[in-house]
């Protein structure tokens, strides 16, 4: 498909997250050790829970491998470029490149958001039905719940772009941020998108809505289930069930504020786009492994066999 032939709008410029420079050379250099920790923090979390066999057959360690892998997509769907962009005087995107980052974004975001469900599912049976536990978290259904996100966020994302990309670009090229984001797009194009745009956005608050209701409901069901228990044992469930929660905030809570509210014309929108698209897969690794006692010593040894393999 020629993308050009629906716009006459061949590239867009990003204002990026600030204008001075002396920020702009201390940012490069600030998040250029932000996305190298993250794409190392998530790739030692992935290498972790494959090399280990006790982690890798855990229906948690497994879809926690897997939240990390897509961590790794979300971080670099458009950080890289921005790293680049503070370097240049003008930051340009290609019209197709424009598209692309609203496409990945959506398709990375919601098929997090739904694994962050499917999580929030394995702790439920994990404490609610133990005796049932392996039974029913076998790996074929950890296998269907990764294969039900990504189709969610494939179908999630088509949607989206359907209509962006076919809407006509004739004028205003100028993008408010660091990289193309659906309520900022739309608001270019040169026809009256504000019921369009209504449409498209409730996609994304409904999809974010939904997945945070479900996530509180089955955390709430949780530690409702956790006060019925003696205290042994839930100590350990508590803090597993707590870092879900931490993880379930610090993405969905950007999200829900940018999308629910998509039109406001907040200047914190921008500092929220970066915490949920470049600190968020960065917190992920930290919040599982700082808060993970099986994770820590399963790194341990996947460190001494490395050293003794030198």
């Amino acid at each position: 498909m020629d993308l050009q032939n629906y716009s006459l709008v061949s590239e867009f410029v990003l204002h990026g997250l600030c204008t001075s420079q002396y920020l702009q050379n201390f940012f490069f250099i600030f998040f250029s050790g932000i996305y190298v920790a993250t794409i190392l923090g998530n790739f030692i979390i992935i290498l972790t829970v494959t090399s280990d066999p006790r982690l890798h057959t855990s229906p948690m360690y497994f879809l926690l491998g897997n939240l990390s892998f897509l961590d790794i997509w979300l971080v670099s769907f458009a950080t890289p470029k921005m790293i680049k962009d503070f370097l240049s005087d003008r930051k340009l995107i290609s019209f197709g490149g424009c598209m692309a980052q609203i496409f990945f974004l959506h398709f990375i975001g919601g098929a997090e958001m739904v694994l962050l469900v499917s999580m929030a599912y394995d702790r439920y049976v994990a404490i609610c039905k133990p005796l049932h536990y392996m039974t029913v978290m076998s790996r074929q259904t950890c296998i269907r719940l990764v294969f039900i996100s990504w189709v969610i966020g494939f179908v999630h994302s088509i949607s989206q772009i359907a209509f962006t990309v076919n809407l006509p670009y004739c004028g205003p090229n100028e993008v408010d941020s660091f990289f193309c984001d659906l309520p900022l797009v739309i608001k270019l194009a040169c026809m009256d998108t504000y019921v369009l745009g209504i449409l498209m956005i409730s996609d994304s608050g409904l999809l974010s809505m939904s997945c945070f209701l479900l996530l509180f409901i089955s955390y709430t069901v949780i530690l409702i289930a956790l006060q019925k228990h003696a205290a042994g044992g839930v100590a350990k469930a508590l803090s597993t069930c707590s870092a879900h929660i931490m993880v379930v905030t610090l993405f969905f809570g950007p999200c829900i504020f940018i999308y629910v509210w998509p039109f406001s014309r907040f200047s914190v929108d921008k500092l929220l786009s970066v915490f949920y698209t470049i600190f968020t897969p960065l917190l992920n690794p930290l919040i599982y492994t700082l808060r993970n006692k099986e994770m820590k010593t399963s790194m341990k040894k996947l460190w001494n066999r490395c050293v003794t393999f030198q």
